[in-house]
């Protein structure tokens, strides 16, 4: 049974598509730190912890976007 390798038409979509779903999360993360960082400036230190955590929350739950996968690439 072996894997066959995706075209490089595919990898190229593959790693677009990747790519494009890291700057999402990036984007997200960034949203949530400024959230933060305003909430810091307002006084309002729990709710700014609590943004914070949920950015932390949110890095261990990407796995999958931080560290790729896909078995495919796993197996070259």
């Amino acid at each position: 049974m072996s894997i066959e390798s995706p075209s490089p038409a595919q990898e190229v979509r593959d790693l677009v598509a990747e790519l494009e779903q890291a700057e999402a999360y990036e984007q997200h993360l960034r949203q949530l730190i400024a959230h933060a960082r305003d909430e810091l400036a307002a006084g309002h230190t729990s709710i700014a912890l609590s943004l914070l955590n949920e950015a932390l929350s949110d890095i261990d739950d990407a796995a999958d976007v931080v560290a790729a996968t896909d078995p495919r690439r796993a197996a070259k």
